[in-house]
């Protein structure tokens, strides 16, 4: 298990953030802390940290956040 599963309980967002990740998703009225949480949180979930961030890659969504204070910068579809 890594640190971003171990502190998966303190993982937020900004109202910024999660207006971004709805626009980026297209997700409609979802709790994206949740969602994203969720995604996390699957065992086929690929998690690795570059420098300040963690990359949480799930199918063709990556998720982007802050190492230090576990917030959810982005998240978006991987184009291929």
């Amino acid at each position: 298990m890594n640190a971003l599963v171990e502190n998966i309980d303190r993982l937020h967002t900004t109202e910024m953030g999660a207006e971004r990740i709805m626009r980026n998703l297209g997700l409609a009225s979802v709790d994206v802390v949740q969602w994203c949480k969720a995604l996390i949180l699957n065992k086929n979930t690929q998690i690795e940290r570059m420098g300040k961030n963690w990359y949480a890659v799930f199918a063709n969504y990556m998720i982007t956040v802050n190492a230090h204070s576990y917030t959810i910068i982005t998240a978006h579809k991987i184009k291929e």
